[in-house]
């Protein structure tokens, strides 16, 4: 498995991480060559539960589906564990757990229950102090250093531009491994972020369709000095078009003859898959073949 830090603090170029919701989602974005997938908590949301990002998900739920997806690929996963689910002891035992289950990085918001989108309006942030708490918790609970801590601010859009630098200041002092600005609502707030931490600690930007920040391509990004370029919920979106019109194609044909040049066929279904790979696996362990 490649190390995520080193992978975000000694290679030159910026991390582009796609967002997943299951093993399956997880094992398709390896096959297509990507370094990383980021586990969302607004994706598991929706693929879940069926609901908007609000904090619906519990530390339990997210646990098994980090666990499920390690057991699928070997690529770093970096984890949204949202608030952490409580206070800073509930933030060690978030840490403690998800690092077993197989996370590489682990990303705490500062904003307080109940919590929400950060492209939604409606937040409220916890103290700069209790986050800062937050964080020399989940620094002080992880077994390895190679498992990074994300710090989240959401002051932008609740308090102000200024007081999301200067949170991401104190947090990166608490013991923060990236820093994660969120929402900045046009290009020169983007720059400005990269321009005042890019040189001192990995940043993240997160690209959300439709959202408040403007979508910027990972090249771009890296250029304002960024080096972890997030695309968390673009997937559940492609799903949702694709999906919406394979229900309906269903609903109005009867079959899905009209729709199969739009679908992966049997055969290449379990090819994706691994169902050769399983079944050969299979025959090593047989107790029944005859010996020569």
């Amino acid at each position: 498995m490649k190390n995520l830090k080193k992978l975000v603090t000694e290679d030159n170029d910026i991390t582009t991480i796609p967002g997943v919701y299951d093993a399956f989602t997880a094992h398709l974005a390896e096959e297509a060559g990507f370094e990383a997938v980021y586990l969302s908590g607004a994706s598991l949301a929706y693929t879940k539960l069926g609901m908007p990002d609000t904090g619906l998900m519990s530390m339990s739920e997210v646990a098994d589906s980090i666990a499920y997806i390690r057991d699928r690929i070997d690529l770093p996963i970096v984890v949204d564990a949202d608030t952490g689910y409580g206070n800073a002891l509930n933030v060690q035992r978030t840490v403690r757990v998800f690092e077993r289950a197989g996370a590489s990085a682990i990303q705490i918001e500062d904003q307080s229950l109940p919590k929400r989108c950060g492209h939604l309006a409606g937040k409220s942030l916890v103290s700069a102090g209790e986050m800062e708490g937050k964080i020399k918790a989940a620094v002080d609970s992880r077994q390895s250093e190679d498992t990074l801590i994300v710090a989240r601010t959401d002051a932008i859009i609740v308090e102000s531009f200024e007081s999301a630098l200067e949170r991401a200041e104190r947090y990166l002092s608490a013991g923060a491994d990236i820093i994660f600005v969120e929402s900045p609502r046009t290009h020169a707030e983007l720059a400005a972020i990269g321009d005042c931490f890019g040189s001192r600690v990995p940043v993240l930007a997160n690209m959300v369709e439709g959202g408040q920040t403007p979508i910027t391509s990972s090249d771009d990004l890296a250029e304002l000095g960024y080096r972890v370029a997030i695309f968390p919920g673009g997937l559940a979106r492609a799903v949702l078009r694709q999906a919406r019109a394979y229900f309906s194609s269903l609903k109005q044909h009867g079959t899905n003859k009209a729709f199969e040049n739009r679908m992966a066929d049997f055969d290449e279904l379990n090819t994706a898959i691994g169902l050769q790979h399983i079944l050969s696996e299979s025959e090593k362990y047989r107790g029944d073949k005859q010996s020569l």
